[in-house]
């Protein structure tokens, strides 16, 4: 019965985390193409000094070692997360124990000790989050569910924790009493000791189902955090991989070249331009005014962010009291890509474009329009606030750039809609007219001239 219940209950969970994770690639692609061509070894060495060896995290040393604390607890749990799969499915007990002996101890020592390190840690972040109350993770931004999420993860660790000590504590004294079921697998770290002394007393029977709910406690806990994780900040675990392979390889903030303005200049200066690249007289829209005018690699930054606050920590304009917040820019930007997937996966054709055209049968990225944009999420002010000085895209842990969707949405406004701040106008006119961005009575390169 037990083994029916484990596969049946797996196999529901990954079938609708299955479907959920599908949605979210569908939002991630609702961007546009980009081009991801470059050094594939330099990508790779982002990847495992990065992403793996979470090399920009230690610019904050006492969070760092902390969040250290828990990823290698995680990834050394994977072994144990796959001897209860092997287990709940076959019906056996502690399948990798034979074949591997004194390493099979040391392993799950291991796992032990780094479990033990990540419930402290566990510990300091719930302080840090809710007594501590750390700057950068009390913003407003971080208001109701994302404060939520972030408590909510940081207890389940705690009953991940608690399910690996409460099972291998009372399998340690089972392994007294009934070798025969419960086999020798040597003196684990800490359940040696801890189990004798808080089960030491119970019957055997007693023993077998606390020992069964700590098993379980582990895997329900495990697959309740996979059915959760499309709709928690978390989702970096998996992300955060592929985000730091595909981030920018050019120099930070190189702006993306625009043909369309860069052929009018060469006609201007009366140098060779290539006239392939216009749009056939119309008037092409500059900049991004929703997610789909951004690339899918911007909405993947957005789905792949922490929330940890560092870039806003570190923005000039957020410390100054400005509006701007470069992880609420990234927030913005995932909720609205979560927003359009889920309309369009509706069907409902409100959505459509032209609502009055018979012909439109299925809502799709090319028809839709719901009369929303990003502006309806973030605020102009918070674009004008930017200095572009690239201090959010530094300090982000996993290479994410909140700077780029930031400079297309600014594009979006000053070349499409030639709207912008009113102080900025002087300065694009003297731009215009005499090559400066100050206004001078004659062209910035008159001098030139007399010489």
């Amino acid at each position: 019965m037990q083994q029916i219940i484990f596969i049946v209950l797996t196999g529901i969970v990954s079938f609708f985390a299955y479907k959920k994770f599908s949605q979210i690639y569908r939002n991630i692609m609702l961007g546009k193409s980009s081009d991801m061509s470059g050094d594939a070894a330099q990508r790779w060495q982002n990847v495992i000094y990065v992403a793996f060896g979470q090399k920009k995290m230690f610019k904050n040393w006492i969070p760092a070692i902390f969040h250290l604390f828990i990823y290698v607890a995680f990834l050394f749990t994977q072994v144990e997360l796959i001897e209860i799969i092997i287990d709940g499915v076959f019906g056996v007990h502690r399948f990798f124990a034979p074949f591997l002996g004194g390493l099979y101890t040391l392993i799950i020592s291991s796992i032990e000790v780094l479990s033990l390190l990540a419930l402290v840690a566990t510990f300091v972040f719930l302080y840090r989050r809710n007594l501590l109350r750390v700057p950068r993770l009390v913003k407003s931004e971080l208001n109701g569910w994302p404060k939520l999420d972030a408590n909510l993860i940081l207890i389940g660790e705690l009953l991940l924790v608690t399910g690996i000590f409460t099972m291998n504590g009372a399998d340690s004294v089972l392994q007294g009493i009934d070798p025969t079921h419960y086999p020798d697998t040597g003196r684990f770290a800490i359940s040696s000791w801890f189990g004798p002394a808080i089960f030491g007393g119970m019957e055997p029977e007693s023993l077998m189902f606390v020992e069964r709910f700590g098993w379980w406690l582990h895997l329900l806990v495990v697959l309740g955090f996979i059915s959760y994780l499309p709709y928690s900040k978390h989702l970096h675990i998996f992300l955060a991989f592929p985000n730091v392979y595909f981030s920018k390889l050019t120099p930070r903030g190189e702006m993306e070249n625009m043909p369309e303005i860069m052929n009018e200049v060469k006609s201007i200066l009366g140098m060779e331009s290539d006239t392939s690249a216009t749009s056939g007289g119309e008037m092409p829209e500059f900049g991004s005014k929703d997610v789909f005018d951004l690339s899918w690699k911007n909405i993947l930054n957005a789905y792949s962010c922490t929330e940890c606050g560092r870039c806003s920590a570190d923005c000039p304009a957020n410390l100054t009291g400005k509006k701007l917040s470069p992880r609420k820019i990234m927030m913005d930007i995932r909720d609205r890509a979560t927003e359009i997937g889920n309309n369009i996966a509706s069907g409902d054709l409100k959505y459509a474009k032209t609502k009055d055209n018979t012909d439109i049968k299925t809502l799709t990225a090319d028809n839709y329009d719901d009369g929303k944009s990003l502006f309806d999420y973030i605020s102009r002010e918070e674009l004008h606030a930017c200095t572009t000085c690239n201090a959010c895209v530094e300090a982000c842990p996993i290479l994410i750039d909140p700077l780029e969707p930031i400079l297309k949405m600014r594009r979006y406004e000053i070349l499409t809609e030639s709207a912008g701040p009113g102080d900025w106008v002087p300065m694009f006119t003297a731009m215009e007219n005499g090559g400066c961005v100050w206004q001078m009575p004659v062209e910035r390169e008159a001098w030139r001239a007399e010489v």
